[in-house]
This record gives C-alpha cells, sequence and structure tokens, in this order.
C-alpha cells in the first residue's frame, strides 16, 4: 500500500473512531423522579404496593366496563386467559389455569393488573381500581370474601392455594 493511501485510511479510522469515542449524543440524563415513574414492581411480600384499597363491590362494574370485552362475564372467557374457573389442580398439562389454582401469590395478579391492563390501554387503571378489580377475581375465586377490601396491608396476606406449587427461581430475593 502506498504511504498516501495507508496515510487516508489512517486518518479515515481516526476521525471515525474519534467520534464513536465521543458518543452520539442521543438521549438525554434523567432524574429519579422520572425513573420512579417506571419503578412499578411489586414483590411478593408487597413492598412496591402503592396506596390505594377497593373492594369486590367496587371491583365488579369496572371489570364489567374494562375487562368483560376480553374476559368474559364472570371471568370465564373462552379465548382469553380464564381469571376464574371451578377449582383444580394445575398438574395436568391440560388444566386451565386460573387464579384459584396457579398464581402464586396475590401481589403478583395485582401487579399484572397494574402494568399489563386495559389491554388497549395498559397502566390507565387508578391504583384504587387495581385493588378493586383484584379483590373481585380473588372473590369470584373463592379466595377473599365478599365484603373484604384490598389494600397495601391485606392483599400481601391473602394466601394463594398454588403458593407452593412454585420453586422460585431466586429464592434468596423473596
Amino acid at each position: 500500500m502506498s504511504t498516501h493511501k495507508l496515510t487516508a485510511a489512517l486518518s479515515i479510522f481516526a476521525v471515525n473512531f474519534g467520534c464513536l469515542a465521543a458518543g452520539p449524543n442521543l438521549g438525554k440524563s434523567i432524574d429519579a423522579a422520572e425513573i420512579a415513574a417506571w419503578d412499578i414492581s411489586i414483590l411478593p411480600d408487597g413492598t412496591g404496593l402503592p396506596p390505594g384499597s377497593g373492594t369486590p363491590a367496587q371491583g365488579a362494574p369496572v371489570y364489567a366496563q374494562k375487562c368483560a370485552a376480553c374476559h368474559g362475564e364472570n371471568a370465564k372467557a373462552r379465548r382469553m386467559p380464564r381469571w376464574s374457573a371451578a377449582p383444580s389442580s394445575p398438574a395436568a398439562i391440560d388444566t386451565v389455569k386460573t387464579i384459584a389454582n396457579f398464581w402464586p401469590y396475590s401481589t403478583t395478579l395485582f401487579d399484572f393488573i397494574r402494568r399489563a391492563m386495559a389491554v388497549q390501554q395498559p397502566r390507565t387503571l387508578t391504583n384504587d381500581e387495581v385493588y378493586a378489580l383484584t379483590a373481585y377475581l380473588l372473590a369470584l375465586n373463592k379466595l377473599i370474601g365478599e365484603s373484604e377490601a384490598m389494600n397495601a396491608q391485606t392483599l400481601p396476606k391473602v394466601r394463594m392455594p398454588n403458593r407452593d406449587g412454585f420453586i422460585p427461581r431466586f429464592p434468596d430475593k423473596l
């Protein structure tokens, strides 16, 4: 290679490497408040549950308005995930998995509803609506009474029937 070509190649490499080292200057730094808005994880013990509360009676109209079109009347959809059904064991591969026979923690139900519902507009439900829907679904599955209120203190105390049916991947994180 001639000296001119080698010098040109090294010059191009140096210019390109210098640009990469400086970074593309995309995006912006975010502060703790912006991160907190997206840090909505709920742990099995209830850590991270927000303020609010709801009862099955408050959840029924919310379910009818925002959930029944996909999940069916009384949470017994045929195509979407079924939220309630007759009690059964999750041991069989063809068993319909429901809240009562599959989910290990009531707080997981809250977390899922809060993050993913309503399906056309995730994260649009208020905390009170999420607590009320959680209470409604737990009551439909006969896991709580019809008049029990769910909130950050009561929800983690609901003992799910399949709690011991899971082997935690990271037990030291519980």
